[in-house]
């Protein structure tokens, strides 16, 4: 498994010196890199790498305010952070935020090495969860109760199909009718956890086992059709298809 790496990194020594180390890691695949904070966002949203070596002080956008810009458009997960700079005093700052790690300028190889394993041995952990979360498939004993206007309708994980905010309400689509609910697609997919359920776009959650085909649309992203009588399309992400292969164990 290849780790989409970016760095954040106005200096160009730095910068320049971060590209050696990670060249040399065999299982890292290097994105193009940023020079300030509001291009870092952008070249997050074009690539959504897994991993970003982020200097705490950039022009305009200070580091850790990108990292927070960035977990706030991260729908399915947030990369991981390395924070780099000069000064220790900021370690407390990026630990705030959950960095997986912090490192001082000059680099040192141990230290960089150090830091490698912790992104390493989180990926795994991350990957272990969603294979456990898969595995589980969706327990058809288990009901939920979903408030629809003066009405609170008993539902089983298995009869949804997918939801979609629509008009400031979420519709919660079934094979035969939808449920309009004033729940938000996070508080659904909260309900929703154990249960074989992923988000294939911000927008969208989408039922696992009622998937019939996944088709390639554009720029890595993809659609996949559904089972129901429709055949309803929904859209998938580039970052979403990469994790729902990994599901699949493709």
């Amino acid at each position: 498994m290849k780790i989409h790496t970016m760095i954040a990194e106005d200096e160009q020594l730095a910068r320049e010196e971060l590209i050696y180390l990670l060249e040399k890691e065999k299982d890292v695949k290097l994105l193009p890199s940023a020079e300030t904070g509001d291009q870092l966002i952008e070249l997050y949203k074009e690539y959504e790498p897994d991993v970003i070596f982020l200097d705490v002080h950039m022009p305009g956008m200070r580091g850790v305010a990108a990292a927070k810009k960035i977990m706030e458009l991260a729908y399915i997960k947030a990369p991981l952070f390395i924070f780099t700079t000069a000064y220790d005093e900021y370690a407390v700052e990026a630990f705030e935020i959950e960095a997986v790690d912090y490192m001082l300028k000059p680099y040192d190889t141990d230290r960089f090495q150090t830091a490698m394993n912790r992104i390493r041995k989180r990926m795994q952990q991350l990957k272990s969860k969603e294979e456990q979360v898969s595995n589980q498939g969706v327990t058809s004993s288990t009901k939920l109760l979903i408030d629809n206007d003066d009405r609170t309708i008993v539902l089983s994980p298995d009869a949804i199909y997918y939801a979609v905010p629509h008009k400031r309400v979420l519709e919660i689509h079934t094979e035969d009718n939808v449920i309009h609910s004033k729940m938000t697609l996070q508080e659904l997919e909260k309900k929703l956890q154990g249960h074989a359920f992923f988000r294939t776009h911000r927008s969208y959650l989408v039922n696992l086992n009622h998937i019939q085909e996944i088709t390639p649309w554009f720029n890595g992203a993809s659609n996949i059709t559904l089972r129901d009588k429709k055949q309803t399309s929904i859209p998938v992400s580039r970052t979403a298809r990469k994790h729902l292969f990994d599901l699949f164990g493709s």
